[in-house]
C-alpha cells in the first residue's frame, strides 16, 4: 500500500488494517466493538448519531408519544413492584435522552413516583452524555452516569432499552460442507477489507445451535452475541427486584440469516466502508436474549410487536387527545409520527420492531404484554 494511500485512510482503518496484518483475519465480533467503541476513533465515541441531522432517527425521536407510553409503562410497573420509595430507572444506551425525558414527564400522573426515582443512564459515548446532560438538566431528579450495567448502585430498579441489543457486537459462523467456520475480516487481493471465514470449523459448534438450525444450508449465516449484558440484566431483576423493558429491531425466533448491516447519513452503506464514521447494526435475536436473562431467574413476557405494545398502552388515544389541541398541519404531522410507529408496512416500525420484558416473579404479568 502507497505512502500516500496510507495518509489518507481513516486512523481506525489503519488501526484495524495493522491488526490484520499482526495477528491474521479478525472476527466479526472484534470488528464491530472496534468500529462502535474504540476508546479514540469508535463511532458512538465521536459522532451524535441521532435525528435529521446524524445517521438514523429512533422511536423517541419520531413522536414524543413514544416516551409518553414508556413512561405510563414505567408508572404501572412502579405502583406493581409496590411502589418502592428508592427506585432506579436505568436506561441502556440513552441516546439523547428524549424517550427518558417524555416517559418522566408522563409517568407523573402517578402520585409520588417522581420523588421515588432517582436515574441511572448506562452511556459509553462523551459525545451523547454531554447531549443527555443537556436534555436532562431541568430535572430535579437526580441523574448519575456509568459506562456499564454493572456500576449502577444496587437496589429495585426498573431498566430499559431502546435500540441497544442491536449495537452489541455479534459473532458470526458460515455453513460449509465441512462444518460452520467463523466469519472474519481480512484484507483480499486487492488491498480492501473483505469478508472470509476461518480454514478449519468451530469444534462442537453443532451442540450449541437450536435444533431447527441444524439442517440449515451450505452458505447459511448464524448470528450470536455474548450473553453478558443480557445476564447482568437478569441477575440484577433477580436478586434486587424490579422490570426491565427492551424494544428493538429483531426476530422472535433464532433463526440463519445475514443481519450486519451499516448506516450513515440515513443511507445503508458496506458494513466494512469507513470504519468509525458509519452505524453497525445486527438484528436482535429475542429468542436467545430471552433465554440468557430467563436463565438468572426471572419471568420473561413477548416479543410482541411494537406496533401491539404501543397499542394496548393506549397511543391511538394520546394522538387523538394532542390531535384535538392542535392546527390542522401539527395534527397531519401526529398522524405521520403515529403511522411511522405503529404502521406494519415497510415505511414503519410497527411489525419490525419487538418488545420484550422481564420481571422478578414477584412483580407478576407486566403492561402490554397481555394474552
Amino acid at each position: 500500500m502507497s505512502d500516500t494511500l496510507q495518509l489518507e485512510m481513516l486512523p481506525l482503518e489503519a488501526d484495524i488494517r495493522r491488526r490484520i496484518a499482526a495477528a491474521g483475519p479478525m472476527p466479526v465480533d472484534e470488528y464491530m466493538s472496534l468500529c462502535l467503541a474504540d476508546s479514540e476513533h469508535g463511532y458512538y465515541i465521536t459522532h451524535d448519531p441521532f435525528g435529521a441531522g446524524g445517521d438514523f432517527i429512533t422511536a423517541p425521536e419520531v413522536s414524543q408519544m413514544f416516551g409518553e407510553m414508556i413512561g405510563l409503562w414505567i408508572a404501572a410497573v412502579w405502583k406493581q413492584m409496590g411502589s418502592p420509595e428508592n427506585l432506579r430507572v436505568i436506561e441502556l444506551g440513552p441516546g439523547r435522552g428524549t424517550m427518558l425525558n417524555d416517559a418522566l414527564r408522563a409517568a407523573k400522573v402517578m402520585p409520588k413516583f417522581s420523588e421515588a426515582v432517582v436515574v441511572h443512564l448506562v452511556e459509553i459515548s462523551p459525545a451523547l452524555e454531554a447531549q443527555q446532560q443537556r436534555t436532562l438538566e431541568h430535572l430535579e431528579t437526580p441523574v448519575y452516569w456509568h459506562p456499564a450495567l454493572v456500576d449502577v448502585p444496587k437496589g429495585p430498579a426498573i431498566i430499559l432499552a431502546n435500540e441497544f441489543f442491536d449495537a452489541l457486537p455479534i459473532n458470526q459462523a458460515v455453513k460449509t460442507e465441512r462444518g460452520w467456520h467463523e466469519r472474519q475480516v481480512e484484507i483480499d487481493a486487492d488491498g480492501k477489507l473483505a469478508f472470509t471465514i476461518a480454514p478449519d470449523p468451530i469444534p462442537q459448534f453443532e451442540r450449541l445451535l437450536p435444533p431447527p438450525l441444524n439442517s440449515a444450508p451450505e452458505g447459511a449465516i448464524f448470528e450470536w452475541r455474548t450473553n453478558n449484558v443480557a445476564m447482568e440484566l437478569g441477575r440484577r431483576l433477580a436478586n434486587d427486584g424490579g422490570a426491565a423493558l427492551v424494544i428493538d429491531y429483531g426476530h422472535a425466533e433464532s433463526a440463519v440469516g445475514d443481519t450486519f448491516q451499516a448506516v450513515g447519513k440515513h443511507a445503508y452503506a458496506d458494513p466494512l466502508s469507513a470504519p468509525g464514521t458509519i452505524d453497525l447494526t445486527a438484528h436482535v435475536d429475542f429468542q436467545a436474549l430471552a433465554n440468557a436473562v430467563e436463565a438468572m431467574g426471572v419471568e420473561g413476557y413477548g416479543p410482541v410487536t411494537q406496533s401491539q405494545f404501543l397499542r394496548r398502552l393506549g397511543i391511538l388515544t394520546r394522538a387523538a387527545s394532542l390531535k384535538t389541541k392542535s392546527r390542522a398541519t401539527d395534527a397531519a404531522t401526529i398522524d405521520a409520527a403515529l403511522k411511522r410507529l405503529i404502521s406494519e408496512g415497510e415505511a414503519g416500525m410497527g411489525t419490525l420492531f419487538k418488545a420484550a420484558a422481564f420481571a422478578h416473579p414477584s412483580v407478576g404479568a407486566l403492561p402490554g404484554f397481555e394474552n
